[in-house]
C-alpha cells in the first residue's frame, strides 16, 4: 500500500467481528492494510499505519503446549516434566500443587529432569485443529517460559530465588537454563514448520512483584540475558519477532529485556509506560497503558479528546508503541476510535513529508 494515502472516514466501517481472548469480541474495520500488516510495519519499520490496539493481534492457543508445557485448565494437568498443576478458581489460573517441590536443590535437576521428545507429538493434528486468521498478527505464547518461571515450578519460589544467588547452585541453574533454551529453540522450529504464517513468539518469564524485581541487575545479566538472547536470535533468524510477558514492576530491568533481544514488552499497569516509551521506545516496543476513562462521568467529546491526545503523544515514527492489553479495559469505544483516526493521520502525514 502507498503509505501516503490519507485517512478517510470509510476506514471505520466494520467488516467483521472476531472472537478474542477472555470472551471479548473485536471488530475488524475497513482499514487500508490488515492489522497483521500494520503490526509488521510497527516492528520492522518503526512506522505503522496506525497505533495498534488490543484485538488486532491474537494468540495461537496450541493444545500441545498448553497441556504438556503450560498450566492446563480447570481440570488440572500433569505436565511433560511430571509437575502437577491445580486450578485456582478465584485466580482464574493454575499453580503447582502445594507440598513437596520436585527438587529442593538445583543440583538435583540434572538427574531428575527428563526432557520430552517433541518429535513424537502429533503436531500435524494440532495444526489442523488450530487455524490462524491471516488478517491478524498471530503469536504463540510460551506460558511458564524456560528460565525463572520454569525453575520456580521445579523448586517453589523461595528455594528457586535462593538458587540464583547460591554459589553452590548457580552452575546447576545455568545448565538448566542452557538446556531449556535449546529445548525452546526446538519448539520454535516446530511452530514455524506447522504454522508457517505465525508472526511472533511471546515468552513468559515473570521477574517482579508489585513493587520491585525479584533479583538484581547483576543476577539478571549473569543468569538470564545470555539465554534470552540465544532464543531471540533464533526467533529472529526465522523471520519472526519476539516479545516478552513479564509481570510485576520490572521497569528497572527493561535494559535487560532490550539486551536479551526482545522486540516488545507488555508491562503491567504498575509500571510507568509513558516514561518507558520516552526513554527506550526507540529500542523496544512498549505496550502503553492510558489513564482510565469512566464513560459514566466523561462525555463522549471528552473521551475523544483524550483519545486524540493519547495518539498524538505515542504516534512517533521511529519509536515503538501500541495500546497494550492491560489498557483494554481502561478505554472506551470512542477513545479507541479516536486513537485510530488521529494516529492514522499522523503516520500518513509523516510519510508524506
Amino acid at each position: 500500500m502507498n503509505r501516503r494515502i490519507p485517512y478517510v472516514p470509510g476506514e471505520l466501517n466494520v467488516i467483521d467481528t472476531i472472537s478474542g481472548a477472555f470472551g471479548r469480541e473485536h471488530t475488524l474495520r475497513n482499514t487500508p492494510v490488515t492489522p497483521r500488516e500494520n503490526m509488521a510495519a510497527l516492528f520492522y519499520d518503526k512506522h505503522p499505519y496506525w497505533l495498534p490496539q488490543p484485538g488486532e493481534s491474537t494468540t495461537l492457543m496450541s493444545a500441545l503446549y498448553n497441556e504438556r508445557l503450560g498450566r492446563g485448565g480447570p481440570a488440572g494437568i500433569t505436565d511433560a516434566f511430571g509437575i502437577e498443576w491445580e486450578w485456582v478458581q478465584s485466580a482464574g489460573g493454575s499453580i503447582v500443587r502445594p507440598g513437596e517441590p520436585f527438587v529442593k536443590n538445583a543440583n538435583e535437576l540434572k538427574d531428575k529432569i527428563k526432557f520430552p521428545d517433541i518429535d513424537t507429538w502429533d503436531w500435524a493434528a494440532d495444526a489442523e485443529a488450530t487455524k490462524l486468521d491471516s488478517r491478524l498478527s498471530n503469536t504463540v505464547t510460551f506460558v511458564n517460559g524456560f528460565w525463572f518461571e520454569r525453575l520456580v515450578s521445579f523448586m517453589d519460589f523461595a528455594p528457586a530465588a535462593v538458587a540464583l544467588i547460591d554459589d553452590d547452585q548457580k552452575d546447576a541453574v545455568k545448565a538448566l537454563f542452557a538446556d531449556m533454551t535449546d529445548f525452546a529453540i526446538k519448539l520454535v522450529d516446530k511452530y514455524c514448520e506447522y504454522w508457517p504464517s505465525l508472526d511472533g513468539f511471546n515468552i513468559h518469564d515473570d521477574w517482579a512483584a508489585q513493587r520491585a524485581p525479584f533479583f538484581s541487575m547483576d543476577t539478571a545479566y549473569e543468569l538470564f540475558v545470555p539465554y534470552m538472547k540465544a532464543l531471540t536470535d533464533h526467533i529472529h533468524s526465522k523471520g519472526r519477532y519476539a516479545t516478552l510477558h513479564s509481570c510485576g514492576r520490572g521497569e528497572s530491568r527493561v535494559q535487560c529485556f532490550i539486551d536479551g533481544g526482545f522486540d516488545g514488552w507488555d508491562p503491567q499497569i504498575m509500571n510507568d509506560t509513558r516514561r518507558l516509551f520516552d526513554e527506550v521506545g526507540d529500542k523496544i516496543c512498549i505496550a502503553v497503558v492510558p489513564d482510565p476513562v469512566d464513560p459514566l462521568t466523561t462525555s463522549e467529546d471528552e473521551q475523544r479528546r483524550l483519545g486524540r491526545e493519547f495518539a498524538e503523544y505515542y504516534s512517533k515514527p521511529g519509536k515503538l508503541a501500541h495500546l497494550g492489553f492491560y489498557g483494554a479495559a481502561a478505554v472506551t469505544p470512542a477513545f479507541r476510535e479516536e486513537v485510530y483516526i488521529r494516529s492514522r493521520q499522523i503516520f500518513a502525514d509523516a510519510f508524506r513529508k
